[in-house]
C-alpha cells in the first residue's frame, strides 16, 4: 500500500484542503496519515526533512512535496 503525509496547521485553508484531498484519495490503495503541526509541533522538524516549505502539503511516499494552497510557512507555525 502506498503511504502520504498530510501536513497542515489547523487554518481554515488547511482543513478544507485536508478534507478536499481525502475525498479524492482510494483510501483503500493509499495510506493517508494527517498531521496537525499545530498540534503536534514534534512533527515540524520531520516535515522540514521531507521538503515541506508551506503547509498545507501532501509527502508521497517517493518523496515528492505537493504544496496544495499556500496557508502558512513553517516558519509561521513554528511561532
Amino acid at each position: 500500500m502506498k503511504k502520504a503525509t498530510f501536513y497542515h496547521a489547523g487554518c481554515p485553508v488547511c482543513v478544507n484542503a485536508e478534507q478536499e484531498l481525502l475525498n479524492l484519495i482510494d483510501t483503500s490503495k493509499v495510506q493517508v496519515e494527517i498531521v496537525h503541526l499545530g498540534e503536534r509541533t514534534e512533527k515540524i522538524s520531520n516535515a522540514e526533512n521531507e521538503g515541506v516549505k508551506s503547509v498545507p502539503a501532501l509527502v508521497l511516499d517517493n518523496g515528492n512535496v505537493l504544496h496544495i494552497n499556500h496557508g502558512a510557512t513553517l516558519k509561521e507555525v513554528k511561532g
